[in-house]
């Protein structure tokens, strides 16, 4: 098999990480000129989709702009709105709000970081407005604008960026159009046997309820939590994150939109656990998750549908999972991707991004037919770095709380976390300092964020900034505050924006 190169691709399972796993496959491989391959997904109707991931990362414009996609069709075609961030209320304490958002507190200033002058102004002068005021996709979304940051002219007030809220299955089906049309090729029915080399072990077929085979040299599990193939077959092995994270339920349901529609997505603390809430231009997808442990089914839905802002459109769809990742994402010549590689719940729109990073990883590692271990052993530890820096930002959200209303917040205040995650929050607690594990995750601005918003105020700031004048600094932030207010009250609603632009 050495040097041999891949002729037929397998992708197990549909839904949005199966059809965005085909689409860039399709795009770069089906029709090569001289090395085309055979791109085939199997999917079952019989097997639903979870389909509730409906909000994104940034990234997913990368991803997008990689396939070539029309970026107004796209809106229309999956009922999308745009996205600048998560507003969080309740959490840290009852009555706390705060807003995540997909951009920075203004340029560095004598070469540090925005908060650390923010922290020496809070220090020298009573009533600093929130650091919130110099985040212009904050600002922005406080008042319900948007247009897209000016990539001509930039400057301060276009140093965001955005991402989208859209209906997932119809994402889905968008992108099953585009890789059809591109070669790919769909085959429905239910997998009832996958067979494998007698020697190496590979995975060489799946063999149908009809008796129909579909051979493979390089399969691709997509078969979501059940992971047929990766867990089923190769026994991969599982990582139990429950310890960290004790949410273990869902439930989802649609509802009427409202009149504005907002360009966030929200997320509202609960007893034992959070609402989502997240605005589509035909309806607003809501969830809550929580933990079994903590409270009952029936009181979880009764708190979800009191949280709705419009009629509910169908009866709320129950799901369960356990939260962790699989030992090994790749293993011979399989490669998980999406709810079948691990899950970490939805709270910072991590699931899509995930799916991106390993499909941009496999793509990148794409293997000979022998699927040499060395590429498997570095996308595995790749994606392992991943999916613990995603699972450590999620932790520091439950962690970071003052809540004692409930047995579940007592429960995340007291509980063990990881030794990573330790560091960062004394770091940034002790000096203001943030500590990146992961240069392709999270980054500076969004841990300052969360821990400010979450209520770890730093004891002390960068000492070198001592060296810049004082008001200097002062009024610079002053300038670039009312700077930002005048440009946001310029910016159309975001309603409007979608309406005029890519109204569906």
């Amino acid at each position: 098999m050495h040097g041999a190169a891949i002729r037929r691709i397998v992708i197990v399972g549909g839904g949005t990480a199966g059809w965005m796993t085909a689409a860039p496959l399709a795009q770069r491989l089906a029709r090569h000129p001289t090395q085309p391959c055979d791109i085939t997904l199997v999917e079952s109707p019989e097997i639903g989709t979870i389909g509730v991931g409906e909000a994104t990362l940034p990234t997913i414009r990368v991803y997008n702009d990689a396939l070539g996609l029309d970026g107004a069709d796209f809106v229309r075609k999956t009922q999308a709105s745009f996205k600048l961030g998560i507003e969080f209320k309740d959490w840290g304490h009852v009555g706390n709000r705060f807003f995540h958002a997909f951009g920075d507190f203004g340029p560095p200033l004598a070469g540090f970081g925005a908060h650390q002058h923010w922290l020496r102004l809070a220090r020298a002068f009573n009533n600093m407005p929130e650091l919130e005021h110099w985040s212009a996709p904050s600002v922005m979304a406080r008042h319900g604008k948007f247009i897209p940051p000016s990539a001509a002219t930039p400057g301060v007030t276009d140093a965001y960026s955005y991402g989208f809220h859209f209906d997932a299955s119809l994402y889905a089906q968008y992108l099953r159009d585009y890789a059809v049309a591109r070669g790919a090729r769909r085959v429905e029915g239910m997998i009832v046997e996958v067979e494998q080399h007698p020697q190496s072990g590979f995975v060489t077929a799946v063999k149908l309820a009809d008796g129909r085979r579909v051979e493979g040299d390089l399969f691709i599990d997509c078969s979501g939590f059940r992971g047929l193939l990766i867990e089923g077959t190769l026994k991969a092995g599982y990582e139990d994150w429950s310890a960290y994270l004790p949410c273990n339920s869902a439930q989802a349901v649609p509802c009427a939109s409202v009149a504005q529609l907002t360009p966030y997505t929200r997320s509202t603390a609960k007893e034992a656990g959070w609402l989502w809430r997240i605005p589509l231009q035909h309806r607003t997808g809501n969830g809550h998750v929580y933990s079994d442990g903590f409270t009952s089914d029936e009181q979880a839905r009764r708190v979800l549908l009191d949280g709705l802002d419009g009629a509910a459109l169908d009866e709320p769809r129950q799901l369960r999972f356990v939260t962790g990742r699989r030992r090994q994402s790749w293993v011979k010549n399989v490669v998980a991707i999406g709810l079948s590689a691990g899950f970490v719940e939805p709270l910072e729109s991590t699931s899509i991004n995930l799916i991106e990073t390993a499909v941009g990883k496999l793509l990148e590692l794409f293997p000979e037919r022998d699927c040499n271990p060395a590429l498997a052993d570095e996308f595995n530890r790749v994606m392992g770095l991943r999916y613990a820096s995603v699972r450590d930002f999620i932790i520091l959200h439950y962690k970071l709380t003052k809540r004692d209303d409930s047995e579940f917040w007592r429960y995340c205040a007291h509980m063990a976390i990881p030794d990573t995650l330790r560091h960062q929050i004394e770091l940034f607690r002790e000096t203001g300092r943030v500590a990146i594990v992961d240069r392709g995750g999270f980054a500076e601005p969004s841990f300052v964020a969360m821990m400010m918003g979450l209520g770890a105020v730093p004891k002390r700031h960068d000492p070198l900034v001592e060296r810049v004048d004082l008001r200097a600094v002062h009024g610079h932030f002053a300038e670039l505050r009312d700077l930002i207010a005048r440009t946001v009250a310029r910016m159309p609603d975001h309603g409007a924006y979608v309406a005029t632009q890519a109204g569906a």
